[in-house]
C-alpha cells in the first residue's frame, strides 16, 4: 500500500446522479483500496445554504451509506462527520488569520456568486454569507489537518487546493514549516457524461439517472433516453449514441465492443439497446442499492462507523493542533 494519505470530502447535499458517481465517487472508492484515505462527510460545507438540520443529518447519513455501498475500502479508509472533530473550528480559526482577504476575493465560488448577482441587477454581495466566502479556508483546514498528500478533485475543484497550498505557504513561513504541501490529483477525464437528453448529465438540465434509482424508476429512465430516428435495420454511431457511451462506464471491454458492433452492424432498435443498457447497469448496481437501503434502514450502524472513524480522525486532528498551537501561541 501506498504510504501517501489521500483526503477527500463529500458534501451531504442528496443522491448523486451517474455523472457524479463515473466522474467522482469510482475514483475515491479506486483510491480507497491501496492508499491510507480520509474521507470525511463535509456537514459544515453544506450550513451555508442547508439550514434544517435534519435535512443535514439525513444527507449525511446517505452520504456515508453510499460510500459503504459502493465498495470503499473500510480497512484503509477513515469515513467520518467533518463537525464532530474539534480541531477543525480550532485550526480554521488560525488560518483566518494568515489568509489574506485577496484570495478569498477570487475564489470561484464566490465570483460565481457576484456574477449571477450582478446579471440580476442585485448588490453584488446579495445572499452571499461569510460561509460562502471563506468557504476555501474551511477546506484548506480540512486538507492540512490531517496532513494529506493528495487530495483527489475535479478539474473545477483544484483551486480549492491550489488555496490550500498558499495558505499553508503564508502560515509555513510566518511560524515555520509546519504543513506539508497537498497535491491536487485531477482525475482520468471519463468525457462528457451525458444525460437523457444528450447534454451533460446535470440536476440543472433535469436529465440526470439517480445513482440508486429502484429498479423500475431506472428502467423508466434508460427508456426516456432521447435518440435519433434511425430505424432497426439503420447502422449506427456508436459514439453518437448516449445509450452506448452510458454502457461503457457499466461493462468490460469485450462487452463494449460487442455492443459497439451491434450498433455498427445494424438490426438493433434503440428500444433493444435501451433494454441492453439498463440490464447492464442494474446488474451492477443492484447489490449496492440492496446494501444502501439496508444501510439507511439502520442508521445506528452507519452512526457507529462515523463514531469509529471520527475517534480516529480525531487522534491525528489533536497531535496537528498541538504542534500549531505551540508554534502560534507558545
Amino acid at each position: 500500500m501506498s504510504n501517501k494519505i489521500v483526503l477527500t470530502g463529500i458534501k451531504p447535499t442528496g443522491m448523486p446522479h451517474l455523472g457524479n458517481y463515473i466522474g467522482a465517487l469510482k475514483p475515491l472508492i479506486n483510491y480507497s483500496q491501496n492508499h491510507k484515505t480520509f474521507m470525511f462527510i463535509a456537514d459544515l460545507h453544506a450550513l451555508n445554504t442547508i439550514y434544517n438540520p435534519a435535512e443535514i443529518r439525513e444527507h449525511t447519513y446517505q452520504a456515508a451509506a453510499l460510500m459503504m455501498a459502493l465498495g470503499v475500502n473500510m480497512d484503509n479508509t477513515v469515513l467520518f462527520r467533518q463537525s464532530d472533530i474539534a480541531e477543525i473550528y480550532q485550526l480554521n480559526t488560525f488560518l483566518m488569520n494568515v489568509t489574506p482577504k485577496g484570495l478569498m476575493n477570487r475564489a470561484h465560488s464566490y465570483k460565481a456568486a457576484m456574477d449571477k448577482n450582478t446579471a440580476a441587477g442585485l448588490d453584488t454581495d446579495a445572499g452571499v454569507n461569510m460561509g460562502l466566502y471563506t468557504y476555501p479556508i474551511l477546506m484548506s483546514a480540512d486538507i492540512l489537518l490531517y496532513n494529506a498528500d493528495i487530495v483527489p478533485v475535479g478539474a473545477d475543484q483544484k483551486q480549492h487546493v491550489e488555496f490550500a497550498r498558499d495558505i499553508a505557504g503564508h502560515f509555513n513561513h510566518i511560524y515555520g514549516n509546519l504543513f506539508k504541501m497537498p497535491e491536487p490529483v485531477i482525475g482520468q477525464d471519463t468525457g462528457l457524461i451525458p444525460g437523457l437528453d444528450g447534454r451533460k448529465m446535470s440536476k440543472s438540465y433535469d436529465n440526470t439517472i439517480p445513482l440508486f434509482a429502484p429498479e423500475k424508476e431506472l428502467k423508466k429512465k434508460v427508456m426516456r433516453i432521447i435518440t435519433d430516428s434511425k430505424t432497426p435495420e439503420e447502422a449506427k454511431d456508436p459514439e453518437e449514441s448516449t445509450i452506448f457511451q452510458l454502457y461503457k462506464h457499466f461493462a468490460s471491454e469485450s462487452e463494449i465492443a460487442e455492443f459497439a458492433e451491434m450498433f455498427r452492424a445494424g438490426g438493433m432498435g434503440y428500444g433493444t439497446a435501451k433494454t441492453i443498457l439498463f440490464e447492464k447497469m442494474n446488474s451492477v448496481l443492484a447489490a449496492p442499492r440492496a446494501e444502501y437501503e439496508r444501510l439507511m434502514a439502520n442508521p445506528e450502524e452507519i452512526e457507529a462507523v462515523l463514531a469509529h472513524g471520527a475517534a480516529q480522525a480525531s487522534t491525528v486532528a489533536a497531535e496537528t493542533m498541538s504542534r500549531v498551537k505551540k508554534s502560534v501561541l507558545g
